[in-house]
């Protein structure tokens, strides 16, 4: 009973005066706790604590309201001076100060169910859309193979990152996988995996505005085309095939009208001159962009995650009833290789699909955070497993049905696959504008993540202040802008972002650390030439794979 609480109310001196519930270990309560005291897995409860009271200093402005707070404190205790009676001191009147945190760890509440679809969630984005062009690249049947290949080589390094923390002392603390790897390689490795971790989140901003700039590009023309232009005696919207709703733009990439369906007869009116895909509609989405990338807390833009589900959900439908509509239209015979239909089974520039396979596999800085709360943390490895085992089973569909049906030239493939499908589609219109504004709830939500680990990183605050935000906002949004214009390419951009992040990320630095620990012996194995060559291996493929997108460059179409 001789704990001295400070509570910024000075030393006080006279009675001791027990708070109810303090004494007997009574924690009846509510929860409270500093700021940044709570790891994840924990959860505060607080208990009241005894007051020791000196006298108070008349000195103190808030000398008054500090005698009453104590004189209402010993007239409770002298009405209740037995923690179980019923006229104990309410908890809101007890101030702040007077409740001692304790941090309980506790067991995490998450289902196997909930952890393979956030695991799925988190690994299905924006390459969904390029599945087809990647299997093009790579051919019909070594495309599959390599998507499925890709998806076992980034399920074993994931899983590798879950085992990792376990031979770290005090391995029931929260740790991120940049902690891992300082913690068994050193200052240099944590550094590492955070530049990595930011370069992933620009290469997938970048993306996300190149495609939102598609999306909102094309939703506008729909809209502008089908109310202002309903006859389409101005400006046709089908082509000539016998596949209306499909679209083979060729090698015409200045035309502003590529992969929209509008023809090269547009007249060059006040609209096309002001609406143009790369020239001017990036710039305006600063617009509709700006002011949501300044918020401080990204609250309100998770309460969308669902959109993510749902809009993968109705691209997958989307595929199935256009190929119903099409039927296959492949052709594996070499002597038909001058058909529109004929198909290779393998090409030399594949390491565009292994580019984009990393990024689209990509869950290696996240999957501590997700599996972390699972209720049976036994089931992790299982869990993780299924999850790629569906995420591979949803790209390999998405690829493999839309490239086999598509019923043009498969040349004519496009890195967006929306981009084949004709303005005036109604399942396309659909599918563009529930994608554009899925991804403008998630950009601010990618910022945010960059945000707070630079801002950190460098000036060890999250928000040093308005200033320091606003500016750095207004370079990503620059260096989005300028591939938007210049390279609106997002297969090659997921490529590179892909192959550089799976090669150091996702395939080293889980190897090394994994052959450190083994070789420091606290994983209860040793190190062993097999292994050692094994992993060596391995991340010799991830090199291969970032020095071949360079290999690459201009041989993709």
């Amino acid at each position: 009973m001789d704990d001295t609480v400070g509570g910024g109310y000075g030393s006080i001196n006279s009675d001791i005066v027990p708070i109810n519930g303090a004494e007997n270990g009574n924690s009846r309560g509510r929860t409270k706790m500093g700021r940044g005291s709570r790891r994840d897995g924990e959860v505060a409860t607080a208990r009241r604590q005894p007051i020791r009271q000196y006298s108070i200093g008349s000195t103190t402005d808030d000398g008054d309201e500090t005698q009453a707070l104590l004189s209402r404190y010993k007239y409770y205790n002298r009405l209740a001076p037995h923690s179980e009676s019923v006229l104990q001191m309410p908890e809101h009147v007890v101030p702040e100060n007077y409740w001692i945190k304790i941090l309980i760890p506790t067991k995490g509440k998450q289902s196997s169910i909930i952890t393979i679809f956030s695991l799925w969630n988190t690994m299905m984005g924006t390459s969904i859309l390029a599945m087809p062009w990647a299997i093009k690249q790579a051919g019909f049947v070594s495309g599959i193979v390599l998507l499925a290949a890709m998806a076992a080589l980034m399920l074993y390094t994931s899983y590798r990152i879950l085992k990792s923390v376990e031979g770290i002392a005090g391995s029931s603390q929260t740790f991120e996988f940049s902690d891992v790897c300082g913690y068994y390689l050193g200052r240099w490795a944590e550094i590492g995996a955070v530049i990595c971790s930011l370069l992933t989140l620009l290469g997938g901003a970048i993306v996300y505005w190149i495609l939102m700039s598609n999306f909102l590009y094309n939703v506008v023309t729909f809209i502008y085309y089908k109310f202002d232009h309903a006859d389409n005696s101005t400006v046709p919207l089908q082509n000539s095939t016998d596949f209306p709703d499909t679209v083979c733009s060729g090698s015409d990439k200045g035309n502003n009208s590529v992969g929209t369906g509008v023809s090269d007869e547009v007249t060059h009116d006040t609209f096309t001159t002001y609406w143009h895909e790369q020239h001017t509609v990036p710039f305006f989405l600063i617009v509709i962009l700006g002011p949501l990338l300044n918020f401080k807390s990204p609250t309100f833009f998770t309460k969308f995650n669902s959109l993510g589900t749902i809009s993968v959900a109705y691209l997958v439908c989307f595929v199935a009833v256009k190929a119903s509509h099409w039927k296959f239209n492949i052709d594996f015979n070499p002597g038909d290789a001058l058909s529109w239909d004929y198909v290779e089974n393998f090409k030399l520039t594949f390491p565009a699909l292994t580019g984009i396979a990393s990024l689209a596999y990509f869950v290696q800085n996240c999957c501590l955070a997700i599996c972390r709360n699972q209720k049976h943390p036994e089931n992790n490895v299982r869990d993780l497993t299924i999850a790629y085992i569906l995420v591979a089973a949803t790209y390999i569909y998405m690829g493999a049905i839309f490239y086999a049906s598509f019923p043009l030239d498969k040349s004519c493939i496009e890195d967006n696959l929306l981009n084949n499908i004709n303005t005036n589609d109604v399942m396309a219109f659909v599918a563009r504008i529930g994608l554009f504004f899925q991804m403008l709830t998630v950009f601010p939500l990618l910022l945010f993540i960059f945000r707070i680990q630079f801002m950190q990183a460098i000036f060890k605050s999250v928000w040093p202040s308005w200033r320091h935000v606003l500016m750095l906002n207004l370079v990503l949004m620059s260096i989005c802008i300028l591939f938007a214009v210049f390279e609106p390419h997002i297969g090659r951009i997921i490529g590179f972002v892909g192959a550089f992040c799976g090669f150091s990320y996702a395939i080293a630095l889980p190897c090394l650390v994994h052959m450190r620990a083994l070789y420091l012996g606290q994983t209860g194995s040793t190190l062993s030439w097999p292994s050692a060559i094994f992993h060596s291996a391995l991340i010799l493929l991830g090199f291969a794979n970032f020095v071949g997108q360079f290999l690459i460059i201009g041989h993709t179409s």
